[in-house]
């Protein structure tokens, strides 16, 4: 198996865009669908052949895709939905495990009319997707799995993270978000401002506080360890599967990554060096061209 690694050079490289840069010249629409009980913001991009459905982190949206939807875009069709309880889809009132989350991907790919997709997800939209292709195989051609989430970790790193989390939902200033970012992505000068906003105004929003408890269930112990991913489950995945992990990934090193890889029946591995939880913001050209590459072989 082969793991290339990606550096970005100090000081050359593109500047992170806006999401308004990455689409305004594209084809796209942002429209809410109804699925179930939730009413769910879904950005359409691109008029490819195929379809990517993008798949966000905890407490996360669309917007995380940005350095990623143009690339993506100019082959594919390009989707990217905000989660029941996240962004702005219907904020929940009742604890959200991963089988509702499979449950809303799965109607809302019916509710599309798409047959066959490729997932990519960044934590837990990974986890999602690992999950989602064990029990809907025939709905997949491939997954892309950036610095997933799902594995039980130590203690520590979880309380971190929903420690930050919780004070940025409760108090949703613009150092509190940032400082809610900085868990995520490594290089402090890749927030962008715009990413901050965003996330203060899906943070703001009445009872966003309520359905962030509700979707902080699976940093529980008892809860997590019901939903959690092992190695079994990496090694079960029944399509070819990209994994992209970093070098200052909270959740294990490199070594870790490569181990997870490799037990994929079909899989491949990228390193992305420089970059903590989110390796296709940090790492966004290593992240498309490896991507595109990926699913023009293997879709």
């Amino acid at each position: 198996m082969s793991a290339p690694a990606y550096a970005p050079v100090p000081g050359q490289g593109p500047e992170p865009v806006t999401f308004w840069e990455a689409v305004a010249d594209l084809p796209h629409r942002l429209e809410y669908v109804q699925v179930g009980a939730w009413r769910t913001r879904v950005l359409h991009v691109g008029h490819g052949e195929q379809t990517i459905v993008l798949l966000n982190g905890t407490s996360g949206h669309i917007e995380a895709f940005t350095q990623n939807i143009r690339a993506l875009a100019a082959r594919y069709h390009v989707i990217g939905y905000d989660y029941p309880g996240h962004g702005f889809t219907t904020l929940s009132d009742h604890d959200l495990e991963i089988p509702e989350y499979e449950a809303h991907l799965l109607a809302l790919l019916d509710a599309l009319g798409l047959d066959q997709v490729h997932l990519i997800g960044e934590s837990l939209g990974g986890w999602i997707a690992i999950k989602f292709a064990a029990h809907h195989p025939e709905r997949l051609r491939t997954i892309v799995l950036s610095a997933p989430g799902g594995r039980v970790v130590g203690e520590q790193r979880v309380d971190r993270a929903q420690s930050v989390s919780a004070q940025a939902v409760a108090d949703p200033s613009y150092d509190n978000v940032r400082k809610r970012l900085q868990v995520v992505i490594h290089d402090p000068e890749k927030i962008t401002d715009e990413l901050v906003k965003v996330r203060q105004a899906i943070y703001s929003q009445p009872g966003f506080e309520e359905s962030m408890r509700h979707i902080s269930v699976l940093r529980q112990p008892e809860t997590r360890w019901r939903n959690r991913v092992t190695v079994e489950d990496y090694a079960a995945i029944p399509v070819p599967a990209l994994l992209v992990w970093t070098d200052h990934e909270p959740t294990g090193g490199p070594e870790v990554g490569e181990q997870l890889a490799a037990a994929i029946p079909d899989g491949e591995y990228l390193l992305v060096t420089d970059a903590a939880h989110w390796p296709q913001w940090e790492g966004s050209d290593a992240f498309n061209e490896h991507t595109l590459d990926f699913l023009r072989r293997k879709g």
